[in-house]
């Protein structure tokens, strides 16, 4: 599911906005939930990492993370960047919505960072009854809510958020993508087979000392909302042109999400 908005230059970007933004409590939550004989991570669509570096010190101790991307050239930054201080790694080039529950066996907690909206509904089915069926939690975090606030506000700031969200849910390769729709379906998926599931918050809040990722973010922002309604087309240049000489402030709104298996 590697797609040019994956390139390490943007994960590198928007790291420090998704490092913010990402909810603490959550990971707290998982305490006795997680087998430390060893600690077996696993990481779904990895990146470039990010992941890694912002939870390996908050579950602490020796931990083995095993990272699962389709793109070689992130699992090779993935890998380099989180060898070290009690942590080994592994790394799987391939498609991580193929595996199974047998593929999860020995694993103490999945985990990834901004991937759920881009599963279908089948997809976060079978994960969720993978992780259920081998009694293993998963923390999902940065998945998109479907609302940003962009201050100071403009006329066409509703029609564009409209426009965007249809292009999140939109059919790839005949795969529905869940889009916004995300946390709610895999909260179903997860909560149906019996596990608890904790959601947070987590927006990314951009300002002044952001206006690198802001622009970059609003640009593919505004070209994804134009792909899927070309009417907007007419009006986004000056649209931009208003919005990155203003100094916009957002706030892109995300949702962590935890689930837990039931306790035997």
């Amino acid at each position: 599911m590697t797609t040019p908005g994956f390139a390490p230059e943007w994960l590198s970007l928007r790291e420090s906005a998704d490092a913010d933004a990402r909810s603490t409590e959550l990971p707290e939550l998982l305490g006795p939930a997680l087998n430390r004989d060893p600690l077996v991570v696993r990481d779904l669509g990895c990146g470039t990492g990010s992941m890694g570096r912002w939870l390996a010190g908050r579950l602490g101790g020796v931990q083995h993370w095993v990272l699962h991307d389709r793109d070689p050239r992130l699992l090779d930054l993935a890998g380099a960047s989180m060898t070290g201080h009690g942590v080994t790694v592994q790394t799987r080039e391939g498609d991580l919505t193929a595996l199974r529950a047998a593929d999860l066996e020995g694993t103490s907690l999945v985990t990834a960072s901004a991937l759920l909206d881009l599963l279908t509904d089948d997809e976060v089915n079978g994960l969720a009854a993978a992780c259920v069926e081998v009694g293993v939690p998963a923390l999902f975090t940065l998945s998109v809510a479907g609302k940003v606030e962009l201050d100071p506000a403009d006329p066409l700031d509703a029609a564009f958020q409209e426009a965007f969200n249809a292009h999140q849910r939109r059919v790839v390769d005949g795969r529905r993508l869940l889009g916004p729709d995300a946390v709610a379906a895999t909260t179903s998926a997860f909560e149906t087979r019996g596990a608890q599931v904790v959601t947070r918050p987590s927006p990314w809040r951009l300002g002044a000392d952001q206006a690198a990722l802001t622009a970059q973010w609003l640009r593919g922002w505004v070209a994804a909302a134009c792909e899927q309604d070309p009417a907007l087309a007419a009006d986004a240049p000056a649209y931009l042109e208003r919005r990155l000489a203003g100094g916009s402030r957002v706030v892109v709104h995300h949702t962590d999400l935890l689930a837990l298996p039931r306790a035997d």
